[in-house]
């Protein structure tokens, strides 16, 4: 499982000129999976997005996580962050889980970020979505299950 996680002012993602999720200040997530990654990938990143340490306390300092910072969060769905691009010019994107255990995996995902307490505003999976980002910082993390569990 891999997330980009970048802290925003405002995020929004619309389909066909109609806006179907947006928030205001805390982080948006592009969430892709892989063909290896399982529940214990999406609890695992899930509860490292909700601790990081990633907005300003009093002191101006990276010390608060999204739920003490009071922020919300966009997740939108991106089988392109597993594209291959060693050969040709073309990426392949056969490493990108199967669209029906990809669903499944991120709508638990989503729903574990919720079960913390969070907002969660979505796109749809599988649509082509266009998302607007106000990158705050800019911080922009990448964390991916594969890499931090050791697999």
């Amino acid at each position: 499982m891999r997330v980009v996680a970048q802290r925003c002012y405002e995020a929004s993602v619309t389909i066909d000129g109609e806006n179907v999720g947006e928030i205001a200040s805390g982080l948006c997530l592009l969430v892709g999976f892989t063909h290896e990654d399982t529940t214990e990938d999406v609890a695992y990143i899930a509860k490292k997005i909700v601790g990081l340490r990633i907005f300003e306390d009093d002191a101006d300092k990276m010390n608060l996580s999204i739920k003490e910072a009071g922020g919300a969060i966009l997740s939108v769905s991106q089988f392109t962050l597993y594209a291959d691009v060693k050969k040709g010019r073309r990426p392949s994107f056969t490493k990108s889980s199967s669209p029906d255990e990809a669903s499944k995996l991120y709508d638990l995902f989503n729903e574990t970020l919720a079960a913390e307490g969070l907002v969660v505003e979505t796109g749809v999976f599988g649509a082509f979505m266009d998302v607007r980002i106000v990158n705050h910082g800019p911080i922009t993390i990448i964390l991916d299950s594969q890499e931090l569990l050791g697999k």
